[in-house]
């Protein structure tokens, strides 16, 4: 039997909509927001030939640098005030993450809840205004070392390239900030998805140019669709996949009424860390490689040439990093979003409790037990729709946009984002049926 939440959403319709004024302007804004993203991708940087890079950029796009690009909504490809996107931020988070784990004081910091979280969130920006003074300053160093790529080289160059680019980075984390507090869904996300599907008419439009000049074949196009419709449809089927205990409430009195005992579900999710660790990889990957994709190779030492290509987009040692990097990430994000102690403690204030199972430590190490296991299954997903598309398509050419992490990204961003709305409508059909409720009570009263 559905439940009420679920009645209720099916009846959800075109006039419940209009009348959800807050998700109406919250849309409008989000929609506002990355209208204003997309016009930054457009502002290229100062002191810059345009045409220079164009050509410079061409022998890199078929490689981790297009990535880059897919990532940064074709930043990189015009060299815009936006080219480092949000990776400085995600690089930063991902340290401070990492550090919670292990100095106390930030671990404790993590315990004092929301106040807490604010410093933590501070020190993310300060690491992010680090790491984006150090990648843009790299870059600057990098476009003076390509010829005829900047029309006046100097510290001017160095100096303003920084500040655009620093500038632009730190512009896109507040406006993810400011989504994610005013719009609907996730800022960040939000950010890098436009950037993506920004980008997927032209990869299809350049799949299909492949296959009329007979780089490819009809039935490999049409099997590159299917892989790509099965896909989709194994993200929706794994981030939707709950496992689900059974808690259960003892009897209970109050005053001089006895309650029966009750029973509930705690679900875990298949895929408890979502898209991040895809994301936390890519952004790991791409450090090295940004600004070796302009550097000149002839002045670049052997071991350096060698760890480049090594880890060029389709490589087996690239392959090899970036599975364990999201087998590592989907472990470390679980844990730090999902603790089991804190869990059990909770259940066992409320008087909850898993049959079979002695409340406090134990069911602690049992749902740690149980998330541990489906964590393993939620990697080998991840793993397995982000590197057989990048196999595949590393074999036929197909341009790497279709690949696993966009369509993870593009696939779970959009069931986040739907979700959220729909919560609002339902959060807005909820308060009507107060209101109503509240007349009816007055009209009885009187």
């Amino acid at each position: 039997m559905a439940s009420a939440a679920e009645q209720l959403a099916s009846n959800l319709n075109f006039s419940t909509f209009a009348k959800a004024e807050d998700l109406k302007k919250r849309l409008w804004f989000t929609l506002g927001a990355l209208l204003v993203y997309r016009l930054g991708t457009y502002i290229p940087l100062p002191g810059l030939n345009p045409d220079a890079f164009a050509q410079a950029f061409q022998g890199q796009s078929g490689g981790i640098l297009g990535l880059f690009n897919m990532f940064s909504g074709g930043a990189v490809e015009r060299m815009a005030i936006f080219a480092l996107g949000i990776m400085p931020y995600i690089s930063a988070s991902i340290i401070v993450q990492l550090m919670t784990s292990v100095v106390p004081a930030l671990e404790q910091l993590k315990k004092e809840g929301e106040q807490g979280r604010k410093i933590i969130n501070q020190y993310t920006r300060y690491g992010t205004v680090l790491l984006g003074a150090m990648q843009a300053y790299g870059i600057s160093i990098g476009l003076e070392s390509g010829n005829g790529l900047v029309i006046d080289p100097g510290w001017f160059f160095r100096i303003s390239t920084v500040i655009s680019l620093l500038g632009g980075t730190m512009f896109l984390m507040w406006l993810g900030e400011q989504i994610t507090s005013r719009g609907i869904g996730n800022g960040i996300s939000l950010i890098i998805f436009a950037g993506i599907v920004a980008h997927l008419p032209t990869a299809l439009a350049g799949t299909l140019e492949l296959g009329r000049t007979g780089a490819l074949s009809t039935p490999l196009i049409l099997a590159i669709i299917v892989m790509v419709v099965a896909v989709i449809a194994l993200i929706v089927f794994v981030e939707r996949a709950q496992r689900r205990l059974l808690i259960q409430y003892p009897k209970r009195q109050v005053g001089n009424r006895m309650f029966q005992g009750d029973t509930s579900h705690l679900p875990l999710k298949l895929n408890t860390s979502g898209v991040i660790p895809a994301i936390f990889a890519s952004s790991l990957l791409l450090l090295p490689a940004t600004l070796a994709g302009f550097a000149n190779t002839a002045t670049l030492p052997g071991w350096a040439t060698a760890i480049v290509s090594a880890l060029g987009h389709g490589q087996p040692l690239y392959m090899l990093f970036y599975g364990g990097m999201i087998a590592f990430f989907a472990f470390f994000y679980t844990a730090i979003v999902f603790n089991p102690k804190d869990t059990a403690d909770n259940l066992k204030k409320h008087g909850g409790f898993i049959p079979g199972i002695r409340p406090g430590e134990r069911t602690a190490e049992y749902i740690d037990f149980v998330l541990t296991r489906i964590t393993v299954i939620g990697a080998i997903y991840l793993i397995f729709v982000c590197i057989l598309p990048e196999i595949l398509i590393s074999q036929t050419g197909v341009p790497f946009y279709l690949g696993g992490t966009s369509l993870l990204i593009v696939v779970s961003v959009t069931l986040d984002t739907v979700a959220q709305i729909q919560g609002h409508l339902i959060a807005q059909q909820y308060e009507g049926l107060i209101k109503k409720s509240k007349l009816r009570g007055g009209k009885r009263g009187r």
